[in-house]
């Protein structure tokens, strides 16, 4: 948002700024400025902004979702390591499979693609959802393994930047979430198993000799799973 001066009453009035929404959709978010990139840090690590000196509090809840195409290199700007690890994951969607896209096809075909948008869940029930992940509960075992995973990325020769306390946070919280959506009000080595690769990955920065061996991030972090002892839980 900003500031703008209001001849008639000769004060600077704040006009909100798309950022001042629910959920925040940054299409091709590599095309942007580093300029505009660093406007979202703000708002995605505090969950706030800050215009003339005068901090604005965001709604709740607010989530920013970005998409990139990692072909295009002319015109594009590779996203600051800051930003990406306020993503709590990172994943890849590939192509459609032959049914999604032969029903795209179709849908072209009759002029279906802009259908009207309808809601599918009110505000207060996504707030009521997220209170209830955060009663989702992570035995010490549990908290400890991913303690261990995060701290051995960051002692891995391939590695120049491993993950950040952050990553350890966002793991831990995706972890819940996976529990909550399965049915379960606690979770288990599996859920960490699971989501290693979508939260941890796209914060890793392989060192110069790992990128012109081109090793795989993936394949580090399966060597580094095969290091750390899967806790055994007895008290559920």
């Amino acid at each position: 948002g900003l500031s703008i001066y209001n001849m008639k009453t000769g004060t600077f009035e704040y006009v909100k700024g798309g950022i001042m929404n629910n959920i925040i959709l940054a299409d091709e978010v590599n095309r942007t400025s580093p300029k505009t990139q660093a406007s979202l840090l703000e708002a995605m690590g505090e969950k706030q902004v800050t215009v003339d000196g005068v901090t604005y509090p965001l709604e709740h809840p607010f989530m920013v979702i970005a998409t990139q195409n990692p072909i295009d290199y002319m015109g594009t700007y590779n996203l600051p390591e800051a930003q990406l690890d306020r993503f709590m994951m990172k994943i890849s969607i590939g192509y459609p499979q032959g049914g999604e896209e032969k029903q795209m096809a179709e849908r072209f075909l009759n002029n279906q693609l802009g259908q009207t948008l309808v809601p599918v869940v009110e505000r207060e029930t996504v707030i009521k959802m997220q209170k209830e992940v955060e009663e989702v509960r992570v035995n010490a075992d549990i908290i400890s393994y991913v303690t261990k995973l995060v701290q051995e990325t960051r002692k891995d020769n391939n590695l120049s930047l491993g993950a950040s306390p952050r990553a350890t946070l966002s793991l831990i919280r995706a972890s819940q979430a996976l529990a909550y959506l399965e049915g379960r009000d606690y979770c288990i080595p599996d859920d960490i198993l699971k989501l290693l690769q979508p939260v941890i990955a796209h914060r890793l920065i392989l060192s110069p000799e790992a990128r012109m061996s081109q090793v795989m991030t993936e394949k580090i972090l399966k060597n580094i799973i095969s290091k750390i002892p899967v806790p055994v839980l007895t008290n559920l």
